[in-house]
């Protein structure tokens, strides 16, 4: 019976959060939504004053189901946290990410998630971030491991783009004073080398069934319609970045956008923000004992097995630094 009362709990708790989402989503949509002709000598009181109750309502529907969510999550929390020989896990998350570091990390967080002699996760991310599924994939699991476990993310030089996109799904971020977080944005690479296709003689003939089939392609450039197409990607892509930021920060849309330029900064300039606080390594592991109420717990490294052969072969949207595009082309 106790199972069944905790896995009920955490089918609450995944559709509170489910719901949550949705109502930011309402909530965003109506304030950035396309705005009316209205001549210059009219005044509309009523639309105005409705969208301003209206996005109040969803603001407090919002902050009641966070709570309702904090309050199941700490219950869930509690039996589960394991009361002997409590170990904490420090998960490396190291370099450029792909579909080879996912394939590492994310079975190693599930399996975490399963150990109940592991109490909760330090995420040591070091990366200037990647390919925008791999990184989505390691961000929706670090949200359901943080669920079940309290996962603290910890930087001591660099989360950015793709990075801080997975330090956001955990419980708080502990940075250096001076690691560089934030740079939150997508970026589309393309390659163009028709001249030098050119240049050395080659000639590329494309047999397609559709227009778009070799859209992207690095043998011609792009149409102004495909110009449109990427750049609507682009933007979605971007939209749920804001979302997962504002959604783990704790910060509204219009808040989360002064910080989207692209941009780093150093945590200590963001404390309170992008970060909760800053502080080292040993710090992070601190702050994930008191929330567990250990004294003495072993600490354990897991993962980073090996370097990453991280390459950008071709036209992709990526959440990656923009220093760090030019060190990562590859012909």
């Amino acid at each position: 019976m106790k199972g069944n009362i905790w896995k009920y709990i955490s089918i609450v708790l995944i559709l509170l959060l489910a719901v949550s989402s949705v109502a930011v989503v309402l909530l965003y949509n109506q304030n950035s939504g396309p705005v009316s002709y209205v001549p210059l000598n009219a005044t509309v009181v009523g639309e105005t004053l409705n969208g301003t109750c209206n996005g109040t309502l969803y603001e407090l529907q919002v902050e009641d189901l966070r709570r309702q969510v904090e309050f199941l999550r700490a219950q869930l929390l509690r039996e589960r946290v394991p009361r002997d020989n409590v170990t904490i896990a420090i998960v490396p998350i190291f370099g450029p990410i792909d579909d080879h570091k996912a394939l590492e990390v994310i079975p190693l967080l599930r399996n975490i998630a399963e150990n109940d002699s592991i109490g909760g996760v330090v995420l040591w991310i070091e990366s200037p971030g990647g390919y925008v599924a791999p990184v989505r994939e390691i961000y929706d699991t670090v949200k359901k491991l943080d669920l079940l476990k309290p996962v603290i993310a910890y930087t001591g030089g660099l989360a950015a783009s793709g990075g801080y996109y997975i330090a956001v799904g955990s419980e708080r971020i502990i940075a250096d004073p001076l690691a560089e977080v934030g740079s939150i944005g997508v970026i589309y690479v393309h390659y163009d080398l028709r001249k030098n296709y050119e240049m050395n003689g080659i000639r590329v003939d494309v047999f397609k069934t559709g227009p778009y089939k070799d859209m992207g392609a690095e043998w011609r450039g792009l149409t102004e319609e495909e110009r449109k197409m990427i750049e609507n990607s682009v933007e979605t892509y971007f939209q749920a970045f804001l979302q997962a930021v504002s959604t783990g920060r704790g910060m509204g849309i219009n808040e989360t956008r002064k910080y989207a330029t692209g941009r780093v900064w150093f945590a200590r300039d963001v404390k309170g923000s992008l970060v909760d606080e800053t502080g080292d390594l040993d710090r992070a592991v601190g702050v994930l004992k008191g929330m567990l109420n250990v004294t003495n717990p072993k600490v354990v490294v897991y993962g980073d097995e090996g370097q990453s052969s991280f390459g950008i072969f071709g036209s992709t949207a990526l959440l990656l630094d923009p220093r760090y595009v030019n060190a990562y082309l590859r012909g």
